[in-house]
């Protein structure tokens, strides 16, 4: 029996050979087939933490961007308040003083300008410091991230620190700027309106309209200025030799500077203020219904055009939404800056360029 076995496999030893091959073979096909499928599950996990992480640590910055700007408006509208002080003037006028006109018309110069740059420094600070935060948090991302050694890090907290400060030009000499700007289209667009003359909201906007185009038309000398001071080497002029830490700041203010001169900072800027400007005649809005028993057409779509104010009545009212505007507990203006979908968008793309390795190797 066995010898019958035995030459049954020597006539079939090459049919044997090759089932065998083709078996093994596709075991070890098998195999390698479920260490690759291992190796993508793998990958694609650690591919998922990592975006989860990111998604994280990038919506942990948008919470810190939020409470940082409603930190700095406090100071912000003491900056603004100090160099146009409307309740110095408020208190002379009590006083009744012989240049009482006088008074009026510098009051109602001031009270516009103050709003108004009330409304655009707000929108820049919200604007400006998306940027910084999320420049910033793309790079601590990198910091800590698997395999980045410690010992080099993009963003230092002494260099964070220092970079963080440059914000104090939009507090000071770029809000001096853009008080002197501003101002100057106050008076030329409401210079020559009679303090007697009545106003609609709608004219008042057609008055904003006309002052933000002014503020707004110089084409050569961008928005920026206001934000950033114009000097790339500003720290170099502060030290005889410069030091790692000051390099690692230039390098980020740069950054900044490129990123406040695209196209896209221009555009959301003007997201915010077209935002900003909307949201103060909506609070304008409420001084301007008819009194009660009128028989003005309260409800009607053009009653707001129909129903006007002195601008002598309008100048306090624009005077205090100073105080609405830059307030630090979160109303209807910052929330509207600070919740408006394109502007999470720009902060995003930004925290994206930032804190992605390619960025490293421009």
């Amino acid at each position: 029996m066995f010898s019958s076995v035995w030459n049954f496999i020597k006539r079939h030893k090459k049919k044997f050979i090759f089932t065998g091959a083709v078996v093994g073979g596709v075991y070890f096909l098998g195999k390698y087939a479920q260490k690759k499928i291992r190796d993508v599950q793998e990958k694609e996990a650690t591919e998922y933490i990592a975006q989860a992480r990111r998604q994280y640590h990038f919506e942990s910055n948008q919470r810190t961007c939020n409470m940082t700007v409603l930190s700095m408006l406090p100071p912000l509208r003491e900056a603004v308040v100090a160099q146009l002080n409307s309740e110095m003037l408020t208190a002379l006028l009590k006083t009744k003083p012989a240049n009482k006109l006088e008074i009026w018309e510098d009051l109602k110069i001031i009270s516009f300008t103050r709003t108004i740059v009330a409304v655009y420094s707000t929108c820049m600070l919200v604007v400006l410091l998306r940027v910084q935060l999320n420049i910033i948090g793309g790079y601590l991302y990198l910091d800590n991230s698997v395999g980045k050694s410690v010992m080099n890090p993009l963003a230092p907290p002494d260099v964070q620190q220092q970079y963080l400060s440059s914000i104090q030009h939009l507090l000071g000499d770029g809000l001096t700027e853009l008080i002197t700007v501003v101002k100057r289209a106050v008076q030329s667009s409401l210079g020559g309106v009679s303090l007697k003359q009545s106003l609609s909201l709608l004219e008042l906007e057609q008055q904003l309209s006309w002052i933000r185009a002014e503020v707004e038309s110089d084409s050569d000398r961008p928005m920026s200025r206001f934000l950033l001071a114009d000097d790339e080497n500003a720290l170099a002029d502060q030290a005889c030799g410069l030091t790692e830490n000051d390099v690692m700041t230039i390098r980020l203010l740069n950054e900044t500077r490129d990123m406040l001169d695209s196209p896209d900072f221009g555009t959301i800027l003007n997201v915010c203020l077209n935002r900003g400007f909307s949201r103060l005649l909506d609070n304008l809005a409420e001084f301007f219904h008819p009194p009660p028993g009128d028989s003005a057409p309260n409800s009607a779509p053009d009653s707001l055009a129909v129903v006007s104010l002195p601008l002598a009545k309008i100048i306090p009212i624009i005077n205090g939404q100073i105080n609405t505007i830059c307030c630090e507990t979160p109303g209807l203006f910052v929330q509207d800056l600070l919740l408006n979908d394109q502007v999470k968008e720009f902060a995003a793309n930004v925290y994206e360029s930032f804190s992605t390795p390619q960025e490293l190797q421009k």
